[in-house]
């Protein structure tokens, strides 16, 4: 039977649909970029609601993620007559058996109910869930002077740490300007896997056996990471974030001249890296910088394990 999991997503302040609607609006195709891969995960509302610029209270959708892996997702915006009818009539059935709560904090906000809210569905996850993990994002940091942002991330973080208490938390500072979202969303669909500890075991056999130094399973319509296996150190930290970009960008250029993409290979004189489809709902890229590591053989060891991990990942999605 499908895995079904439940992700509740509460906004507050001006809510976090309608900002990444902005973003695909005003014509700045990297902005359209950043966040292709939380439309994809979302899908939260209807062409009704975006064309208002208006959050429908607590809609659902269910999302099929990783082959048998069913994500049931409830998205409630953060519009104080919404709030209430989390709280009072629906807080039985919004909150029980959730795996995930997302809170977005507009960090421009300076409405004391934001944290009053917070603290209402820790106390109903509490009651009505069992392990949830609890992921803040503190949204539009880019509006923050640059030499404010790191106290002004340590400030909430604090007051949201000591509202979530035994439940396990994480919080991202975003902006749609940059990484920050990818790097967020990664993590929070990082922590939805199934026995993901037994694939990064798979990939650094994997990555051994094609004398590689680094490879990168990604989720194929997001282009997520949702696992790696790195044998070498490398000095970009957002390296993930910056591969997907520029596939994503790729990808779009062959829709435009109507063409599908499949895979991609770039050599130079330090490294070869294949991106090449893998499984049916994921993308392997391939690092090597050993001259001894044909680039044929590399690609004969990414179509011999396709079986084995496409089997690998609909088991432990399913489990």
């Amino acid at each position: 039977e499908s895995l079904k999991r439940r992700a509740l997503v509460a906004q507050l302040g001006k809510n976090a649909a309608t900002v990444f609607e902005e973003g695909a609006a005003d014509g700045s195709e990297q902005r359209r970029q950043d966040v292709d891969a939380i439309h994809h995960i979302r899908k939260l509302h209807c062409a009704g609601d975006d064309a208002a610029g208006v959050h429908a209270g607590g809609g659902n959708s269910h999302v099929k993620f990783l082959g048998n892996m069913v994500l049931n997702l409830w998205d409630c915006g953060g519009q104080e007559a919404y709030m209430e009818s989390y709280f009072e009539s629906q807080r039985d059935h919004i909150f029980r058996n959730v795996a995930v709560l997302i809170f977005v904090f507009d960090v421009e906000s300076q409405n004391v109910k934001d944290m009053q809210y917070f603290g209402l569905c820790v106390e109903a996850l509490k009651a009505n869930s069992e392990n949830p993990k609890v992921f803040c994002l503190l949204h539009k940091m880019d509006l923050v002077p640059e030499e404010d942002r790191d106290k002004v991330f340590q400030m909430q973080s604090d007051k949201i740490r000591e509202i979530a208490g035994s439940l396990s938390n994480m919080c991202f500072a975003t902006s749609i300007w940059d990484e920050t979202l990818y790097r967020a969303w990664s993590r929070i669909v990082y922590s939805l896997i199934p026995n993901v500890e037994a694939l990064e075991r798979q990939l650094t056999v994997f990555c051994e056996a094609c004398g590689a130094d680094e490879v990168v399973l990604f989720e194929k319509a997001t282009f997520l990471v949702i696992s790696h296996a790195t044998k070498t150190s490398f000095r970009d930290s957002h390296r993930f974030e910056k591969i997907s970009n520029i596939i994503k960008q790729f990808k779009l250029s062959c829709t435009r001249s109507q063409s599908q993409f499949s895979c991609m290979q770039v050599s130079n004189s330090r490294f070869t890296a294949f991106v090449d489809f893998f499984t049916p709902t994921t993308y392997i890229m391939v690092v090597s910088s050993h001259p001894a590591v044909l680039p044929a053989a590399t690609q004969i060891n990414i179509q011999n394990a396709r079986g084995y991990f496409e089997a690998h990942i609909n088991d432990s999605s399913s489990s």
